[in-house]
């Protein structure tokens, strides 16, 4: 699992001229499953660590501007992408491969229990792409902030 993190003042994902997502500020995850991520793994103690480091990172500034805070302490939000692209493999030609990546239906089970796992732990708090579909992601990238978790480097 890979999950790329910006730091945000805003940020929405809009389908077909829709708004399906929105949040203020906090952070959009990209969120990419590899072909290897199992149905074992949410609930793991691996899938917990990178929820926790997602929520847990001092990635927001305090009040003399220090980057000291968490999201949870800071009040922010979640806006969390299927992002299968996290896992091209760019080492042969100019196309890229995805093999690497989670199929879509395996894909899907994990971003569902993904989603579910982080509103159980910042409830309502947590917004969400669209899975599958072509989507517009906008944001207002704060700092900038951006920070990949990957499950392999944990």
């Amino acid at each position: 699992m890979r999950l790329h993190l910006q730091r945000v003042t805003a940020a929405q994902v809009d389908v077909a001229g829709t708004t399906v997502g929105r949040i203020g500020t906090g952070l959009l995850v990209l969120a990419g499953f590899s072909s290897q991520d199992g149905v074992e793994l949410p609930g793991s103690p691996l899938w917990d660590r990178m929820l926790a480091k997602v929520l847990d990172l001092r990635i927001f500034p305090d009040g003399e501007g220090k980057l000291n805070l968490s999201l949870r302490d800071y009040g922010g939000e979640l806006l969390v992408v299927s992002q299968f692209t996290l896992y091209a493999d760019c080492r042969k030609g100019r196309r890229p491969s995805f093999h690497l990546a989670a199929g879509g239906e395996d894909a899907l089970d994990l971003y569902e229990r993904l989603l579910k796992d982080f509103e159980a732990l910042l409830p309502g708090r947590v917004s969400s792409g669209a899975f599958g579909e072509m989507m517009d992601v906008s944001l207002s990238n704060w700092g900038p902030v951006t920070i990949l978790l990957d499950s392999e480097a944990l």
